[in-house]
């Protein structure tokens, strides 16, 4: 029996069973639980080993506008408002390196361009020199000089750059200025900064907090050492009101203005840009009115609360807080689907409750983040009133085990039996135990998929709804398919996946020639492959040390945990060293990670030969010559990439000329705690939140502050 199969009647098993218990509906227990206000949840933070997702800045804006100030231990002070609708720019004032200058737009945006493809952390800002406007390009956020000029070499040594910059040479870029005395308005700092611009020096306008309100000056240049500052000094000495100028106080918050043009891509519209210090400033921003703010780099989705910006670890880091039961709102909306019964809902959000409070301040200067290393986070965009009424029904509830609050994780697709903690991260969790999940209705509706044989030997899958039958037959018996569309994709795996490139395409009439009929992969059963054996050794070494050497011709599971998952892969008889089992889905995975550990593996070039006189013996790769006996008795060599082999029950395998591998399996994600699509099924029986989460969680209490 495959492992498919066997989960599968397993979970019809439990369904069965379950359908003999008795629902229990008691209310929470009440005593004394962790509780939270407001959750710190970090958009873009950099904590190596940890999380790191960076941004050299961050873009904002309301429709109801901004007010922004600054968070300090007595309380937040608001500097100014920025207007509703109006986008607003943050970044950390800091070392940098200042790539390109010129008054050509288009050229600057060039650079501009190319500093983005090759994953640089830059932006394109303009400043009034001598009468005109010159663009500058800057890129990187480092914390030293020598960092900066560590940069600086870098950026000269490509090639492709350097035929964009014209002759113009890259240097360094640091936050040491010269500073006018402050300045009634922003107006009167705009004009002092052209002036000096006039006489060529790099002037902006910067605010800092007053007594009564935002007071303004102007800052000069962008030292990186004592020395520029010193010959900064001296330039600006010769320009008019040049001997006002001070070096700038460094220990006060300020922040710098700059005209921003990387968002409009346009020379004649820009957004400010506020850069502030690297030091302990916290940028606070918050909604003018009852309306959400915006955040660009965040794919434009629009958040609860407000946002607090600093320099940590020497990168911005970005943090949105927010009240805690209205962070549900939207981790619940992204995690299940809302359209699903409001009991499995409920259950979602208790465990997503509980698995927030569990985890503290794990994130230094945040409790969680956005992504699913915590838990998916989308703002108010996603919000539905099904998840937000499961957030409210449970208000202020979590689960406990032995009176503290669990860490409730969860997963899509339990393929038909969650994960024993052990068989995932090696650590042994009483209330994370494996256990039978009915899971099956995560296929319900999908489409089959055919795998086929083209015309020029190439292997695929098609949708079943994109070909017909045209009632012929190979000489073995398989059916001859016909498509009746153009521009049809053949797959290399039974399912839509933008992101895998298309093995084929074919038009319409077109013959194929099917070799097995399965169902469209989904949360609950899966097929990945065939990889070939080079595509594995290069995702395996992507995250392995030491390397592997190839050619890799066997892989196999040598260990399985609990729960029937793979815990030890073995390649070439060698047993691959991971951090924990799961990371087998990442290193297995060609393009993308495995949906699950709970697999089998085919080696698609292995085959058994059956010789004269009854002896076999087994060909593994390409290095042994297969020949092929025809119906008029004569034997050629076969040549062709895939083999087509009949057994005994009539079922046709391709067999790779190559060593090559595929995975079928079930599941989606780890697997340990509460299955969503488990879930789904229970409350689709009927059981209520409390049930589905004393299933999945074996021993808790629900409890209620």
């Amino acid at each position: 029996m495959t492992i498919k199969a066997s989960w599968k009647r397993l979970a019809l098993a439990t369904v069965a069973l379950l359908l003999l218990v008795s629902t229990w509906t008691a209310q929470p227990t009440r005593a004394a639980v962790p509780s939270l206000d407001t959750i710190r949840v970090a958009m873009f933070l950099q904590l190596p080993g940890k999380y790191e997702s960076m941004t050299a800045a961050a873009t904002f804006q309301s429709a109801g506008g901004i007010k922004i100030g600054t968070r300090e231990p007595s309380g937040i002070k608001e500097w100014f408002a920025v207007e509703a609708n109006r986008s607003v720019r943050f970044a950390v004032d800091d070392y940098k390196v200042k790539l390109f200058e010129s008054a050509n737009f288009a050229n600057a945006w060039a650079v501009y361009q190319h500093v983005q493809s090759a994953r640089g952390m830059g932006y394109i800002t303009s400043v009034s020199k001598n009468g005109a406007a010159q663009y500058q390009v800057f890129e990187g956020t480092y914390t030293t000089a020598l960092e900066s000029a560590a940069a600086v070499g870098r950026w000269n040594a490509d090639a492709k750059l350097t035929g964009l910059l014209g002759g113009f040479k890259p240097a360094q870029h640091g936050p040491l200025r010269l500073e006018s005395p402050a300045m009634e308005s922003k107006a009167a700092a705009q004009a002092a900064a052209a002036s000096f611009g006039g006489a060529g020096l790099d002037a902006y306008v910067a605010v800092r907090e007053g007594a009564k309100g935002a007071v303004y000056s102007v800052l000069v240049g962008g030292a990186s050492t004592p020395d520029e500052l010193k010959n900064l000094q001296a330039a600006a000495a010769k320009a008019p009101n040049g001997a006002s100028l001070k070096p700038s106080n460094l220990t006060a918050p300020y922040m710098l203005i700059r005209a921003d043009h990387s968002i409009s891509g346009k020379g004649d519209a820009s957004h400010e840009l506020y850069s502030f210090p690297a030091g302990d400033i916290k940028v606070w921003a918050s909604p003018a009115s009852a309306g959400p703010i915006g955040l660009t780099e965040r794919s434009n989705r629009t958040y609860r609360g407000s946002f607090e910006l600093s320099a940590f670890n020497g990168k911005l880091a970005v943090v949105n807080e927010l009240p805690f039961e209205q962070y549900l709102y939207s981790v619940v909306a992204v995690e299940m689907y809302t359209s699903w019964p409001i009991e499995a809902l409920k259950a979602q959000a208790v465990a997503a409750r509980s698995y927030a409070l569990n985890k503290g301040f794990g994130f230094q200067i945040a409790h969680v983040v956005d992504t699913t290393l915590s838990q998916a986070y989308y703002g108010t965009g996603v919000e539905k009133p099904s998840s937000t009424e499961a957030v409210e029904a449970t208000k202020g509830e979590v689960a406990l085990y032995n009176g503290k609050v669990i860490e409730a994780v969860f997963s899509s697709n339990g393929g038909g039996t969650t994960a024993d903690a052990r068989d995932v991260w090696r650590n042994e969790i009483p209330y994370l135990q494996s256990v039978s999940s009915p899971d099956t209705s995560a296929e319900a509706g999908l489409n089959s998929w055919h795998r086929v044989v083209l015309p020029s030997g190439l292997l695929g899958y098609i949708r079943e709804d994109l070909v017909k039958d045209t009632g012929q037959k190979t000489a073995a018996g398989s059916r001859i398919l016909e498509l009746t569309t153009d521009g049809t994709n053949i797959r290399r795996h039974p399912v839509i996946q933008d992101s895998i490139p298309v093995v084929a395409q074919l038009k319409k009439g077109d013959r194929v020639t099917e070799l097995e009929k399965v169902i469209q992969s989904n949360p609950m059963s899966w097929t990945r492959g065939p990889f070939t054996g080079d595509e594995l050794l290069n995702s395996i070494n992507a995250r392995v040390n030491p390397k592997l050497t190839g050619p890799i011709t066997s892989v196999e599971i040598s260990a399985r945990g609990v729960s029937g998952r793979a815990t030890e892969m073995t390649v070439n008889g060698t047993k691959i060293v991971l951090p924990s089992p799961d990371s087998i889905r990442s290193a297995f995975g060609v393009g993308e990670s495995l949906p699950s550990t709970l697999f089998s593996v085919e080696e698609t070039g292995k085959m058994v030969l059956q010789g004269a006189g009854g002896a076999q013996s087994t060909k593994s790769d390409g290095s042994r010559q297969v020949y092929v006996m025809g119906a008029d008795g004569k034997s050629s060599a076969y040549n062709g990439d895939h083999m087509y082999v009949m057994d005994s029950g009539g079922d046709i395998r391709a067999v790779t000329k190559n060593p090559a591998f595929s995975f079928s399996g079930t599941g989606f994600g780890h697997g340990v705690g509460m299955s969503q699509y488990g879930a789904l099924s229970l409350a689709q029986q009927g059981y209520d939140y409390q049930y589905i989460l004393k299933y999945y969680y074996k021993g808790i209490t629900i409890a209620k502050e």
